[in-house]
């Protein structure tokens, strides 16, 4: 029995490849595949991987009320449990970090570790000015606006000076197009989230992935976490918020190394 009772999945998912379970949380304003896309491949390879996407994201349509971190919570596992996975890590990605957190606290008995990256407990000032600027510009409907706002804070300066003037242009494009239709949405939550009350009473393997150059998510809410949930491990990354994007098989193998330690040692 779970701690918390859970809930009719209702949320679309994705299950990939064979293994030990890791569910994915993933960030604001994506999706599972525009998070992870990069690197699902190499998760799948080997582990049973089981993700969902967000109200107004992917094929889950929007909601009509306010997102409530519980209810995503609840939802990231019973889509666990609905694919067979009775135990499982977790990975949270930005948004996704508290996500997979609470979901952690309400039911412990199911998870098995927990890798969060680029990641916080609760916005500090300079996180919640940000998103909430992003969120303004969200509600407007202008997505190429959006993308020109969040681009030069999503990427490292090294990679977006790296680009040249067409290789700008055609990441705004992409960008602007794959904006997830609940982004306001997620950021209103964003803005509301704190998880700090349950950093404390985590008791599995934890690591934390910091993005040393991240001005969405600053890398000292990286260490807050660090510091305050039980013997939790950090790893840093020199990207910005976007390791997926900067470098995908660093952060893969991060990951990955970190879950096969927890698993030859189960």
């Amino acid at each position: 029995m779970s701690a918390h009772s859970l809930p009719e999945p209702t949320f679309a998912r994705t299950r990939l490849g064979s293994g030990p379970g890791l569910v994915l949380a993933h960030g604001a304003g994506s999706s599972v595949n525009n998070t992870y896309g990069p690197i699902l491949e190499g998760l799948a390879a080997h582990h049973t991987v089981v993700s969902v996407d967000y109200p107004g994201s992917g094929d889950t349509p929007r909601s009509t009320t306010p997102l409530q971190l519980d209810d995503l919570a609840d939802q990231l596992v019973a889509a666990a449990v609905a694919e067979g996975l009775d135990t499982f890590a977790l990975h949270g990605y930005s948004l996704g970090g508290p996500i997979a957190i609470r979901a952690a606290a309400r039911h412990p008995e199911r998870v098995t570790a927990l890798v969060l990256t680029a990641t916080m407990a609760r916005p500090n000032n300079q996180q919640a000015l940000t998103i909430s600027v992003w969120r303004k510009l969200a509600a407007l409907g202008d997505r190429r606006l959006v993308t020109e706002f969040s681009l030069p804070h999503a990427l490292s300066p090294q990679a977006l000076e790296a680009m040249p003037a067409e290789q700008v242009e055609q990441a705004i494009t992409y960008g602007a197009a794959n904006i997830a239709d609940g982004t306001v949405d997620h950021l209103d939550l964003a803005l509301r989230i704190d998880v700090r009350d349950d950093l404390p009473a985590l008791r599995i393997p934890t690591l934390v992935i910091s993005t040393t150059v991240d001005h969405i998510v600053p890398p000292a809410l990286h260490r807050q976490l660090v510091e305050n949930i039980p013997g939790a491990e950090i790893a840093e990354i020199p990207t910005s918020h976007l390791p997926m994007v900067e470098r995908p098989e660093e952060w893969l193998k991060l990951i990955t190394d970190f879950l096969a330690k927890q698993h030859q040692g189960a």
